[in-house]
C-alpha cells in the first residue's frame, strides 16, 4: 500500500484542466495540411502561456517541437540538457554535455497525435503490455499533459532544472477505464543523472460525486529507449544485473515465469532473435553497457518493483531491418504485482538515471 504523506505534494496542484485526448483516426490528406497548422497555432499558444507561467531564464523553456507539438526544454549550466514534449509527457532527449544523446528516437517516430512517439521514454499508465480494456500500455502516452510548474533552485550554486507535468481523469479516459485519477510526472535535470519521479493519486469521492470511493488497481513502466553502439555486438552491448532474477520470457509463453534461471548477462542478436523479457523483483541498479566503454545506470530509486527489456531485433516495421542494432530499452515497471492503491493515498515511483564510466 503507498503512503500519502510524503508524495502528496507531487499531485497538489494536478487539478488543473484535463488533457486534449488524441484522435482516434488519422485526418485525411486533403485536409492534413489545414489541420497540422491549426495544431501549430494550439501550440504556439501553450508555449506562449506555459513561458509566462513556468520559464526560468537558462533553466527552463517552452518551444514548439516536432510536427509543432509543445515541448519543454531543460538546461543545466554544465551544458547538458533535456527535452520533454506535453504529448505523452515523453522524455524525447537527454543530451550529455560531450553532445551525446543518451536516449534514442525510432525513425519511424510520428508527431502528429495519431500514435504515442516511438523512442525517448513513454510513460506506460494505467496498464503496462496488451490490455482487453485499452490500447498497449495504456492511455497516458496517448494524451497531452499540462504544465503545472517548473524549478531550477534546489541548489541555488547549480540549478537542477526541473519541469512537473499532470494528467487527470476526463470523460475520454473513464469511457476507457472508469476511475478518477490524478497523476503528476515530474522530470529533474541533474549534473550527472536523469530523475524521473511518477506519482499517482486515487481522489477520494466527494459529496458531488467525483472521485472514487474504492480503490484503483493498475500497472506502468518507464519505457526507456537507450542508444547503443551496436546490439548485435554480445561482447560490448548488454545488460547487466538480472542474474538469478524470475522471469517472463513474452516472446514464448507469458503465463510461464521461469524459475529463478536467469544467468550471466543478457546479449542480443541473430542467436537470440527478439528478445521481451519481464524480470521480477529486480535489484535498484541494472547497468546496460552500450558499447563505447560505458554503461547507462537504470536506478529504480523507489515504487518500481521490476524491470523490463526490450529489443525488437528485425521485428520492427519499415526497410531498415537494422534499427534492432541501435537501441535496447531497459525499463523501470510495476508490473508482477499491480498496485492497488487505497482513496486519498499515493503511490510514488522514482527511476534516476546516470551514466558509469567502466
Amino acid at each position: 500500500r503507498a503512503s500519502a504523506t510524503d508524495a502528496m505534494s507531487c499531485v497538489a496542484r494536478a487539478s488543473l484542466c484535463a488533457p486534449t485526448p488524441t484522435r482516434s483516426r488519422r485526418p485525411s490528406r486533403r485536409r492534413r495540411g489545414s489541420i497540422l497548422t491549426r495544431s501549430s497555432a494550439l501550440g504556439e499558444r501553450i508555449i506562449q502561456d506555459a513561458n509566462a507561467a513556468f520559464a526560468i531564464p537558462g533553466s527552463v523553456t517552452f518551444q514548439l517541437g516536432e510536427g509543432g507539438l509543445p515541448k519543454c526544454v531543460l538546461t543545466h549550466k554544465n551544458g547538458s540538457r533535456a527535452e520533454v514534449y506535453l504529448f505523452g509527457a515523453n522524455c524525447v532527449s537527454w543530451v550529455l554535455p560531450s553532445g551525446d544523446d543518451v536516449l534514442f528516437l525510432r525513425p519511424d517516430a510520428v508527431w502528429d497525435r495519431s500514435k504515442p512517439i516511438a523512442g525517448g521514454i513513454p510513460l506506460c499508465f494505467p496498464r503496462f503490455g496488451p490490455s482487453a480494456e485499452m490500447q498497449q500500455h495504456g492511455f497516458a502516452r496517448n494524451l497531452d499533459w499540462s504544465v503545472i510548474s517548473s524549478s531550477a533552485d534546489p541548489n541555488p550554486d547549480e540549478p537542477e532544472p526541473s519541469v512537473m507535468l499532470s494528467l487527470k481523469d476526463n470523460e475520454y479516459t473513464r469511457q476507457i477505464w472508469p476511475c478518477a485519477f490524478q497523476a503528476t510526472y515530474e522530470v529533474t535535470l541533474r549534473r550527472e543523472k536523469l530523475r524521473l519521479e511518477l506519482c499517482v493519486l486515487n481522489p477520494e469521492q466527494d459529496k458531488k460525486g467525483r472521485g472514487n470511493d474504492t480503490a484503483i488497481e493498475f500497472t506502468a513502466a518507464l519505457h526507456t529507449y537507450v542508444e547503443v553502439v551496436d546490439a548485435s555486438d554480445t561482447t560490448k552491448v548488454f545488460v547487466k544485473g538480472l542474474e538469478g532474477k524470475k522471469f517472463v520470457d513474452k516472446t514464448k509463453d507469458v503465463s510461464n515465469v521461469q524459475p529463478g534461471v536467469s544467468t550471466g548477462d543478457l546479449s542480443f542478436g541473430d542467436a537470440v532473435g527478439l528478445v521481451d523479457r519481464v524480470y521480477f523483483e529486480t535489484e535498484p541498479e541494472t547497468l546496460l553497457h552500450v558499447g563505447t566503454g560505458a554503461a547507462v545506470a537504470i536506478e529504480n530509486t523507489a515504487g518500481w518493483t521490476d524491470t523490463v527489456v526490450w529489443n525488437p531485433h528485425t521485428t520492427l516495421p519499415g526497410d531498415d531491418k537494422n534499427v534492432w542494432k541501435k537501441f535496447v530499452c531497459v525499463e523501470s515497471a510495476c508490473v508482477s504485482k499491480p498496485v492497488v492503491l487505497e482513496t486519498a493515498k499515493v503511490w510514488k515511483a522514482e527511476t534516476n538515471l546516470s551514466i558509469v564510466n567502466l
